[in-house]
């Protein structure tokens, strides 16, 4: 079984349209994941639903050895960066990266390790003083996915210890040649 399973996932609304007619994709822990299509055909909808913040009409997900369907979204330690990036103007880079972290009482030492980490993975740590205002449209997409990619070092995107799903990758990452594609290794440059 892989880091995350999906089988089957389905989704109806309003019991007649079909955003998701069958979804199954197996991703091991470290590929890289992007969904690619046009407006309206269940990207985001795939990734709430992975979240927890919406339930499939039927199909089971997992992670790990985990099956989360039915499991609340507080209770998947999954991350979602939308696209609207979410980020606090009154706190630098440094801080946005480090607050999730800081809310879960993860020490100070380890925080400003990881924000070093991933802002050097990320091209940020020349950035890290600057507040969001003072940031490039590029830079500011970087700094929410910075604050999800936490802990797990081997896994392209993770929290500590599940991955995490991006609606704005749709739009913004480099597309490969299938609608979901996963491949092992980092991810795109920006």
């Amino acid at each position: 079984m892989g880091a995350l399973s999906i089988r089957q996932v389905k989704k109806t609304f309003a019991g007649q349209v079909q955003i998701l007619k069958g979804i199954n994709i197996e991703i091991e822990q470290g590929e890289f994941l992007i969904l690619v299509g046009p407006s309206g055909c269940g990207k985001s909808t795939l990734l709430s639903i992975i979240a927890g913040l919406d339930a499939p009409t039927s199909g089971r997900i997992h992670i790990g050895d985990r099956d989360v369907t039915d499991l609340p979204s507080k209770d998947r330690d999954i991350a979602m960066v939308f696209q609207s990036y979410a980020l606090y103007p009154n706190m630098n880079v440094a801080q946005n990266i480090a607050f999730g972290m800081e809310m879960r009482k993860v020490a100070k030492p380890q925080r400003e390790a990881t924000v070093q980490r991933v802002a050097a993975m990320l091209q940020l740590g020349a950035l890290l003083d600057r507040k969001p205002g003072q940031l490039s449209g590029g830079q500011r997409q970087r700094v929410p996915m910075a604050a999800r990619w936490r802990a797990t070092p081997s896994c392209s995107c993770s929290t500590s210890r599940c991955p995490t799903w991006m609606p704005s990758c749709a739009s913004r990452c480099v597309p490969r040649s299938r609608c979901c594609t996963s491949a092992p290794g980092p991810p795109p440059s920006m």
